[in-house]
Formats: structure tokens, C-alpha cells, sequence
């Protein structure tokens, strides 16, 4: 190895520049008075004695004290090899216990012409939801779909459902295939997206018409699928009626999505449960603020079921009632609210 791969290696250790050539240096000469060294690298006397004392913490140097002068001594190559190695082998357990195993994922676009193809893929996606779904279609199309949406809801998956082209007083049959379903008189574009990174548009000609033009996207695009999820919540789901909502989750949960613990808790509240939040995430505007947040919900802000309660459409928020003040609670990308939560967990109140 020559020495501008040994200098690249050492900075992959942390190691400054100016640190680099002041341990080669050490290096070179064993072990020397803190003036020799700071001289052949090129430093002040000050700098050396400081970072032989970083150098001496992991395990590089030996700072001999007791002779006057101070002298420093490089340890042997084979020491501070077997010193990494041992600390790079007591972070193992840790770095596994933390490693989430997860399938390397890469960003697509399909285009899709036909009908089968397009409810074929919503089936698809469907049947790989674990967090949460949204889903608009046509109600004609819905029986295409219902062993998809049913087995999601019952892996606990937070499904939200528009079915359109059916008056709300009209759409039966939703029992089980949604968490909250919704009903539109009008035609609109199909619309699904899967866990926030997964999709699908299609345009209502696509589905109605046998000899359409139109096509249909197919997409696994983490930054799209939140743009479709904030048109769905924002611009669609307000226009429809609410028809469906399942009966709310037994308590103690635990909820990743927030979505899901809002809805829950709005659930819990409308049935005249109270309920307290334990929320773990970090404060957004207070750094000294605790990372966790334990009280009683007192108002819930959401759109999701009526009777609505957010003051904009897209606002999914708890606001907690701890000992030390009442804070608002948003999700993943919160940032009117005063605590962005990653995990809530709801428990009935004493």
C-alpha cells in the first residue's frame, strides 16, 4: 500500500489531514519529544501534545509523562491493528441488533393500456401493503379487489377507501374492506398507492371504456407517492360521504404510522373512551425538549372520519396534555405541530 492509500485508509478512521501526518510522522521516528515531532510535521509544539493525547485514548500512542521532556511513543502496528479489530468486534452485537435486513429498492415506472392489467396490478400492490393503503375506484370494479383489501385490513393495515360512480346511500357491501370508506357520486381517476412508496394512476377511461387510448402508471417512487396520497386526502376524500368505518383497535397499541394511531384515537374519542398517547419522535422547535411525550389526548386533529376536525385537509395531528404542558403531535414530515412522532402508543385512560 503506498502512502496516499495508507493516508485515504486512515481518514476512513477519522483522521484529519493534519492529524494523518502528524501519526505518520510518530510513526516514522518510534518515539520522540513532542518538539521533534511538531518540527517534522510541520505543526506547533501545542498540536502535538493535543492530539497525542486523542492518539493515546485509542490506542495509537504511548505519551511517556514521567520523562522530561514528555516523550511519545507509536504503539506497533500489530497492536493498534488488534485493538481496531477487537472494537470493531464489540460493535458487531449492536450494529446486527439495529441492522434492518431490508430488500434493496430501486425507483420504476410502468406503463400499463389495458384495464386487466391495471386491476391486476392494484391487486399486486394490495396484497404487499403492511402499513397503509389508499385507494380510489370505481364502485362497479370494487368485487376485483375485496380479497386484497379485506386480507389488508386484517394484517391491521390503515386502508382508506373512495369508492366513486356510486351515490353514497347506494354503496353497500363495504363491511371489512376499509378502515374508513368513503362514497362519490362522480367519476374520478383511480388512484392507489401502497406504504407511501408504491402507486398507481389511471385515468377513468382507462377502466370505463373497452377501446381507450389512456394509459394507466404503475410507479416505486419514494417523493411521488406522498404528492398522490396528499391529492387523495386533500382534494378527493373531503368531497365524499362517509359510508364505512371499521370499530376502533383494542387497546394498548402500538402505532409506526401515525395515520393509523390518529384515526384510532379519533375512533376511541368519538366513543367516548378516553385515552392516553406515550409518543416517541423528537421535539421540532424546543432541543431541550424530551424525546418522549406521555398524557392524556385531548383533541385529535384529522379529516379521516367525520365529524372533521383539522383546519387544513391534510392535517393529522394528537395534541397530548402531559405534566409539563400540552404539545401537538405530527407525523413523519411534521412541521406546524410541536413534537414529530415515530411511534405512538395508545392505552385507555385510568
Amino acid at each position: 500500500m503506498d502512502d496516499a492509500s495508507l493516508e485515504d485508509q486512515l481518514q476512513r478512521f477519522g483522521f484529519s489531514d493534519k492529524e494523518v501526518d502528524t501519526y505518520l510522522t510518530i510513526l516514522e521516528l518510534g518515539e520522540a519529544k513532542a518538539s521533534t515531532i511538531a518540527d517534522e510535521a510541520g505543526v506547533s509544539k501545542r498540536y502535538v501534545y493535543s492530539i497525542a493525547e486523542t492518539l493515546s485514548d485509542r490506542g495509537f500512542v504511548e505519551v511517556n509523562n514521567h520523562a522530561v521532556p514528555t516523550t511519545i511513543r507509536a504503539n506497533s502496528p500489530e497492536d493498534v491493528v488488534g485493538a481496531l479489530t477487537d472494537d470493531l468486534e464489540e460493535m458487531r452485537p449492536a450494529l446486527d441488533s439495529r441492522f434492518s435486513r431490508t430488500d434493496s429498492r430501486t425507483e420504476r415506472f410502468e406503463v400499463v393500456k389495458s384495464r386487466v392489467t391495471v386491476l391486476k396490478r392494484i391487486s399486486e400492490l394490495l396484497s404487499r401493503a403492511d402499513t397503509e393503503v389508499t385507494l380510489a375506484i370505481p364502485y362497479r370494479l370494487l368485487d376485483e379487489v375485496a380479497d386484497e383489501l379485506r386480507a389488508a385490513v386484517e394484517r391491521d393495515v390503515l386502508v382508506l377507501l373512495l369508492v366513486t360512480g356510486v351515490d353514497p346511500e347506494e354503496a353497500v357491501g363495504l363491511d371489512g374492506l376499509a378502515s374508513v370508506a368513503r362514497a362519490w357520486d362522480q367519476p374520478m381517476p383511480t388512484m392507489l398507492t401502497v406504504n407511501q412508496t408504491d402507486g398507481l394512476v389511471a385515468p377513468g377511461e382507462l377502466l370505463s371504456q373497452s377501446n381507450s387510448p389512456t394509459q394507466a402508471i404503475v410507479f416505486a417512487q419514494e417523493q411521488l407517492t406522498p404528492v398522490i396520497v396528499g391529492s387523495f386526502l386533500g382534494n378527493y376524500l373531503p368531497m365524499a360521504a362517509e359510508v364505512y368505518t371499521a370499530e376502533p383497535m383494542a387497546l394498548p397499541a402500538t402505532f409506526r404510522n401515525f395515520r393509523q394511531a390518529v384515526l384510532q384515537a379519533s375512533l376511541h374519542l368519538r366513543s367516548g373512551t378516553e385515552i392516553r398517547a406515550r409518543v416517541t419522535g423528537h421535539p421540532l422547535y424546543d432541543e431541550d425538549a424530551a424525546g418522549e411525550l406521555d398524557g392524556v389526548v385531548v383533541d385529535v386533529r384529522q379529516s379521516l372520519i367525520e365529524p372533521t376536525t383539522s383546519s387544513f385537509p391534510v392535517e393529522n395531528a394528537l395534541v397530548v396534555e402531559t405534566e409539563a404542558g400540552t404539545y401537538s403531535v405530527g407525523g413523519e414530515g411534521a412541521f406546524v405541530e410541536d413534537f414529530q412522532a415515530s411511534e405512538v402508543e395508545l392505552t385507555p385512560a385510568e
